[in-house]
């Protein structure tokens, strides 16, 4: 009888895995009842490890190429076996295949805007997406931290944990890129840079080498839009008193349009145009030189000195404030203020 039982036995003698491309990351082996034959062929194919996993234990790890197993090609799994017979007989042992291909274009994201610590503007909050690319880096490490005795670990299986990873490392990913919170959005580089130093001994703990990561988008709270959408307007006209008077001009004339006396159509275009106008007139009087002619319509002709413009201490003390609150939210800088409080003070009488 036992040897009809043992006459029925299936044997395996090719052990292979042909991936069907549907993102799985481990799939097991079918062994069922069957045995794996002394000499049997093992086939592990390019981008794919397998792992002999007996009684619990990881016996023998083996890369891209083909095998003939015997007692040289699965020496540990002789040593935990410890069979007398020397692998002349079947054996029985899980084989799970790993596939170590890069797994590309995985989206990351924040659902919900995080709270980010800035030195300039103390809590923030954030909004960033990107993607990311990952491959298996250490087969056995993986088998006994994620997948385990499953038959089949995908790719979808693992996105919710990596995923909580990137969500979880931004914070400090912009601390250590040196980039102030203003400037994230124009030096994306730079912040992925930083991202993918966090992630990777992250990724590294659970046998994840990681490839790639790209930040393509981060998205400011709207106030700070604002205070960057100005120093970018300042980055285009420079130091320039004048350019800066007809900036804030041009910036001040659509909200006098839309509240000048109350006038509607043309004629109330018109008010909030010549508010505007005034406005900036007024100040580029105050702050420069040479301007105050051209705004009063003073003849072409040429003189041998020019007029130096006399401002009363209260406008100066009024400007001064002003300066002081741009300066206060980022658009000037400490030395581009102290220059213009110096012009300011040099014209007082």
């Amino acid at each position: 009888m036992a040897l009809m039982d043992f006459i029925k036995k299936q044997f395996i003698d090719i052990i292979q895995w042909t991936e069907t491309g549907d993102g799985t990351l481990a799939w097991r082996f079918p062994m069922a009842e069957m045995e794996i034959q002394n000499g049997a062929s093992l086939t592990v194919r390019e981008s794919q490890i397998a792992v002999f996993v007996n009684e619990g234990q990881v016996a023998d790890v083996f890369g891209p190429g083909m095998y003939k197993l015997t007692t040289q090609t699965l020496p540990v799994l002789t040593y935990l076996k410890n069979w007398d017979k020397l692998f002349e007989s079947p054996f029985k042992s899980d084989v799970y295949f790993f596939s170590t291909r890069q797994q590309v274009d995985q989206k990351w994201g924040t659902p919900q805007p995080i709270t980010i610590r800035d030195k300039d503007f103390g809590a923030v909050r954030l909004r960033a997406f990107g993607n990311y690319s990952f491959r298996i880096g250490d087969a056995k490490l993986f088998h006994t931290e994620i997948s385990g005795t499953r038959d089949i670990y995908s790719v979808a299986d693992l996105d919710g944990q990596l995923r909580g990873l990137v969500l979880q490392n931004i914070s400090n990913a912009i601390a250590s890129s040196g980039v102030p919170f203003l400037d994230l959005a124009a030096n994306q580089i730079q912040f992925a840079q930083a991202l993918a130093a966090q992630l990777v001994p992250e990724f590294a703990k659970i046998g994840i080498k990681l490839e790639a990561i790209t930040v393509q988008n981060v998205s400011l709270p709207e106030e700070l839009q604002k205070i960057l959408d100005q120093r970018i307007g300042m980055g285009m006209v420079g130091n320039d008193m004048g350019k800066f008077m007809q900036y804030q001009t041009a910036q001040a004339i659509p909200k006098f349009a839309e509240g000048a006396g109350g006038g509607s159509g043309i004629a109330g275009d018109a008010m909030g145009l010549g508010a505007g106008v005034a406005l900036g007139q007024v100040l580029a009087q105050n702050l420069s030189q040479g301007l105050s002619q051209g705004a009063a319509g003073a003849p072409a002709a040429a003189t041998t000195q020019p007029a130096v413009a006399v401002v009363s201490p209260a406008d100066v003390m009024t400007t001064l404030e002003k300066l002081g609150e741009l300066k206060t939210k980022g658009i000037l800088t400490q030395e581009e203020f102290d220059a213009k409080k110096a012009d300011l003070l040099k014209k007082l009488v």
